[in-house]
This record gives structure tokens, sequence and C-alpha cells, in this order.
């Protein structure tokens, strides 16, 4: 395997997609599909498989690409129409015309509604694929058991009823049809049927969903555990279904997508896919380097669309694409092809895949680069939170404060710092609050600042660039006031988060800032503080642990753990120590000590 290889392998994202292997050639030799992109396709390089074909097919993967998708379905679905495409070598599956099941709802005077393969019947309504057949079975039975609707093929028209030309069936006569092919049920009341029926297969299953749960209960109820167990098994199976693939859609055919997502270094990326019959047969990411600032998005899309017709242009011709989804209308027109912005449905969701797999290049470009160079990473991070919170310079060197204490007893304060966005540990402090009486963090944190940047200064320590307060707008205010009074105030930013709604609070403003919950800037506060808090508790609780276990005897000069626990084992606690005479003291532990001891107890006496 090559280093390149292996780096796109280590920065694989864990989300659903399909992934693509490819030979010295540059061909797609295996097609697979995958609920953790980095899980599965790790599995094949840290270990001997038992089937020599897998072995084989890893000795000749040079290379690799991945689309990443919503759901683990639409990786199925995906995964299913780039092999019938592609053909690769290795799987054995889907290489025939087989296709999943879809649903599929005539057009007839009284329409039928059954499951196909074969999505090829003109002026029909299909709906799916359904990658588990028993999962679209289990959605027409549960139909059928709701619905009295027709399941025979006879043609039903206005003529053949009046001709009587079909007789009544058994499904008439056991009520599970009304009558179609004699006309005694009106085709404007068996539509509405269908008409409910089409809600339920655009993803409103509720209707199905508790008619189901309605005959489980009824049949526990009636100690039929067995039936009710085989309609749970169809309820978990429609219930999968409320989450819709567009990654095939029968209402979708020979269209492209393009997808732009520009960064911040001077890289444009547009994600492509091509849509055949239906399906996504083609998936890349172009990237383009940006020359000058004034090179529009419009521009760059122009030239992406350009380059791909050029590169696909038998696919063109013989495909007939005349529809193009994008995000950015190009300043150019194209003969022959219309751009869309599609604002809702199943192109929007398309348009959201696409842009997906963009932003995933983009994430990847900047994960390679940071894995060769960490320093960059840092520095990256580190420049999002000078602008975030409008800092004068990078903030290379953080410290976060936090107080705890139960009830003002055992008072204890954390000072934990950060250098380049990550944990220095050997630099962690804790204090035991010495001026303070009672629970009043304000005065902790006044005592703290004080104590630490006073020392810092003494010592002529380098100053941090910020300082982060576990709290609200009074804690941050204290902290201000007290690097006033040393006189460092210019020379350290300060900020405060509050617990709850993570609100990031700046002197002398009563208005927080909310910064976006993905960024890096909030992560990284987020860390330090909750490293203070960690800090804290575990410091305090330290000091709880140690004022419990005090006793007597460990204020008395010249007993260790040794004399104390020979004293334990044999008065069996200190009271008895207490009130033994000095005779008895010494048979244990010798007259010296001893004498130090009903010394030491006849002061605390006094």
């Amino acid at each position: 395997m090559t280093d390149e290889l292996k780096l796109k392998i280590s920065l694989l994202p864990e989300t659903p997609g399909v992934y693509r292997y490819y030979n010295k050639d540059g061909v797609i030799i295996y097609v697979g599909k995958a609920k953790n992109l980095k899980r599965r396709v790790s599995s094949y390089f840290n270990k001997v498989h038992t089937v020599q074909r897998t072995n084989m097919l890893v000795r000749n993967i040079h290379d690799l690409q991945y689309t990443v998708v919503n759901t683990e379905e639409e990786a199925l679905d995906l995964e299913n129409s780039l092999i019938k495409e592609f053909q690769p070598r290795y799987n054995v599956l889907l290489k025939d015309d087989k296709s999943y099941p879809w649903i599929c709802i005539t057009k007839e005077l009284y329409p039928r509604v059954f499951m196909t393969r074969d999505a090829l019947r003109k002026g029909a309504k299909y709906y799916g694929p359904y990658p588990k057949v028993e999962a679209a079975h289990a959605l027409l039975d549960a139909i059928d058991r709701i619905y009295p609707l027709r399941n025979c093929n006879h043609i039903v028209s206005r003529e053949t009823i009046e001709r009587q030309k079909h007789s009544l069936c058994l499904q008439y006569h056991i009520k599970r049809c009304e009558g179609c092919c004699r006309g005694l049920v009106e085709p404007e009341v068996y539509n509405g049927y269908i008409d409910d029926v089409k809600s339920i297969l655009n993803g409103d299953t509720k209707q199905v969903s508790d008619y189901l749960m309605g005959e489980m209960q009824r049949l526990s109820e009636a100690l039929l555990f067995e039936e009710a167990n085989e309609l749970k098994r169809k309820y978990l199976a429609i219930e999968k279904l409320r989450a819709r693939s567009v990654i095939v859609s029968p209402s979708i055919h020979n269209i492209d997508v393009f997808a732009l997502v520009r960064d911040e270094d001077a890289a444009v990326f547009v994600h492509y896919m091509h849509m055949r019959g239906g399906s996504v047969v083609q998936s890349i990411t172009l990237e383009y380097r940006i020359k000058s600032a004034d090179d529009s998005n419009e521009e760059l899309m122009s030239l992406a669309i350009q380059e791909i017709r050029h590169r696909f242009a038998e696919t063109y011709k013989a495909d007939r694409v005349t529809e193009v989804i994008v995000n950015v209308i190009p300043d150019v027109e194209f003969e022959g092809l219309n751009f869309v912005i599609p604002q809702r449905g199943d192109k929007r969701k398309l348009l959201e895949i696409g842009l997906k797999n963009a932003r995933q290049y983009l994430a990847d470009k900047i994960n390679r680069m940071e894995k060769l160079n960490p320093e960059q990473r840092a520095t990256r991070t580190l420049t999002t939170m000078q602008r975030d919170l409008h800092l004068t310079v990078l903030p290379r060197h953080i410290e976060c404060f936090d107080n705890s204490n139960i009830s003002g007893t055992s008072p204890v304060a954390s000072c934990v710092v950060f250098r380049n966005a990550k944990p220095s540990k050997k630099d962690y402090r804790h204090f035991n609050i010495k001026t303070v009486t009672g629970p009043d963090d304000y005065a902790s944190m006044t005592e703290v600042i004080t104590r630490r940047y006073s020392r810092l200064l003494a010592e002529g320590e380098p100053l941090p660039q910020l300082i982060v307060v576990d709290g609200g707008k009074g804690q941050l205010s204290t902290a201000v006031e007290a690097l006033q009074a040393i006189g460092v105030s210019d020379r350290i930013a300060a900020i405060g988060i509050a617990k709850q709604l993570n609100e990031i609070y700046f002197p002398g403003d009563s208005v927080p800032l909310y910064i976006d919950k993905n960024s890096e800037t909030l992560r990284v506060i987020q860390r330090l503080r909750d490293e203070a808090h960690r800090f804290a508790i575990t410091h305090h609780r330290k000091q709880r642990v140690k004022r419990q276990t005090h006793s007597l005897l460990d204020d008395v000069k010249g007993v260790g753990e040794v004399t104390k626990s020979l004293l334990l084992r044999h008065f069996k606690s200190v009271k008895r120590v207490r009130e033994a005479s000095f005779e008895q003291l010494a048979e244990v532990v010798g007259e010296s000590k001893a004498r130090l001891i009903k010394s030491a107890l006849a002061q605390t006496d006094e």
C-alpha cells in the first residue's frame, strides 16, 4: 500500500457512503458501501482475509475515491447503480440487469398497486426503490389490509364494466375488494384510497404504523403472541422507510448536478454528479486554484461545466443532458442546457448531497495538509479564534479559571493552560482559597487571579494572550478588576463563557456573543472550560477526602504514618490513644514518641 493511500484511509470520514477502488491503470475494480467509511475501508488492509479473492483485490488496490451520502439506504442505492454502470471485476453481485424493487401505481380508471423491478410502465407512478424486499412486502401488505384495493390483472374500463366482462372474484366476497370490475364502487371514492396510498408511499407512514400498532396490541391482549410478533416485524420494517433516498429517484432522469464550495485559501471545489435513468452513475470532485480575488464563483462554475462536458463528451451525447442543477448560475450560456437552483424537493436534496461531498473534499484536503504539517492546524485554529474573538494577537497561550466548593467548604480553584490550542498539563495549577470564607465565587476569583499573575510578574514569566473565566458577566467583571489592580489588563484579553448556553461575554458588553456550535473557536473554549472544571473538581475531592480522614495524630511532629498505624491498630481509635497513660503509649511506640504524643495532646486539650 502506498503512502498516499495510507494517508487517504486515515482521513476517511466516519459517515455513510460508497467507496471505489482503482487499480494502477485507473480502472474501477470494486465498489462497496459502508455505514462507516473509515472503519469499513480500513478493515480491508489490517488483516489477511480468509477469502482469497479479497486478498487479490487488496493487492491490486492502487487508489480509492468515495462519495458521502445521508443514510445507509442511500449508500446501498448508489452502490447498486455504480456497479451496474462500471461492472467492476471484483464485484460478484448486482452485475445483471436486476434492480431493487419499486412499488407501482398504474394509471387506470381503478389503479392497481403492486411491486415490480422494472420501472418502465408508461404513465405509471413509481415509488422506491426499496433496498430490502421485506420492507416493500410489509408496506404493501399493510396497505392491502387498510384499503380495499383490487389486485387482479384485469383491464377495467367503463366499457368492460358496461359489458360486465369480468366476474366478481373471491376478493370481493371476503370484502378485500369493493367490486371494481363491476363498477360497484365509484372511481372518485376508489381514487380517494389511492391518494391516501400515495401519501403513505411518499413517506407519511403514520397511518400504516398506527394500524399495525393497534393490531399488535389487540393480538397481544388475545394472547396471540406469534401473530403479534409477525406484525411487529412489519411495523419495524415500515418505520425504516421514513428516510427516502434521493440517490435513486424515478422522477429525476438524465441530469447533472454541480455543487460549488469556496474556501479561504484561494481554492474552489466543484462536486459533479450525473444521473441516468433515475440513478447516480458518476461522481467526482474538481479543484481549482484561484489566481485572482476577482475570479467569481460564476466564472469558476462555467470552467467546471466546460471541463466536465469535454471529459464526458460521449455521456452528454448519449444521454442528451438538458437540465443541470447548480447552486451558482454560470456566467456563460451553454447551448441546450437549462440551469436550475432548486429550493425544495428531491432535486434540492440532491444538490445538498453534492454540497456535502464538496465540503468533505475540502475538509479532507485541510486534514491532509495538517497531518503532514501539524503546526499548520494549530495556526489555522488560532487564526480563527483571533477573528471570532476580535483579538489583536494570536492566542498561543490561553489560561482558564474555575472555582469549586460545597457550601463554602474546602474552596479551591484551578488554572489550566493551553499552548497552541492544546493542553499543556505541566503548567496546570490549583489553588487553595485562603482569604475567603463561605461560598463567594467573586472573591475567590479575585484572589486566584491576583495570586496567579502577581507571581508570573515577580518571576518574569510570560503572560497569556487570553484568559477564559468559567462564568458569566459577574465572574468576568471580577477577573477584569483584578487584572486592572495588578496593572496587566492592557496586556491580557479576557472573556467569560456561561455554563448553560455557551454564551461568550466580553468585558463591558452586556450582550453575549453566540458562536456557531460547530466552530473550532467554541470547541477550544469548551475544552478549556471542561478541563478547568475537571481539574478543580479533582483537587476539591482530594481536599475533602483529606479533611475527612484528618486526625489529631496528623498534627504531632515526629509521628509518621508507621507510628500512627501502630497506635490505631493497638488502641483502635484516637479517643483511646488520648485516654491511654504514658506507660501504655511507651509500650507501643517507645518513650520518646510517647512523650511527644502526650505533650501534643495536652496542648490540644488546653
